[in-house]
């Protein structure tokens, strides 16, 4: 298994914005990098996982919830340098999804799982591209509704 602290290359990750009635799960990451802050769930992909696969393993394991995905959201590198050195690199592919089953509840690398509404969550001291990916899935979820409505 490649290291994910000082790696030799980028490791891949994919979270999911799970959305439900307009407000989002976010989880309290119990490990680095970003440990003890408000993220998406999400982690790293298996070896002969899918991305898909990936998400709902992940969401599963952290939130307890099975989900559904609905749409690819953005791909978002996450670089941290310690000195001289990349001491974290991770591409991140995140998803828009919606809760199917299962009980709410934090679990693996998470400390705690919660649903904010989107205000909530954005008044929160997240990563600004933690941030900007729930703008888009906020918007991706609404033009989703509105052409059910059409």
């Amino acid at each position: 298994m490649d290291a994910r602290e000082n790696p030799t290359r980028p490791v891949i990750g994919v979270g999911t914005v799970i959305m439900e009635g307009g407000n989002v799960l976010l989880i309290k990451r119990g490990k680095p990098p970003k440990a003890g802050g408000w993220s998406l769930p999400g982690g790293a992909q298996e070896l002969g996982e899918a991305v898909l696969e990936t998400a709902r393993r992940e969401a599963l394991e952290e939130t307890g919830l099975e989900i559904k995905v609905l749409d690819f959201l953005d791909v978002i590198d996450l670089m941290e340098e310690d000195g001289h050195n990349i001491k974290y690199h991770y591409t991140l592919i995140d998803y828009l999804a919606t809760p199917t089953g299962g009980t709410l509840q934090a679990g693996s690398d998470a400390s705690d799982a919660c649903f904010f509404s989107l205000e909530e969550a954005l008044a929160l001291p997240l990563w600004s591209e933690t941030r900007r990916i729930l703008e888009l899935a906020a918007q991706t979820m609404a033009a989703r509704e509105g052409q059910k409505n059409e």
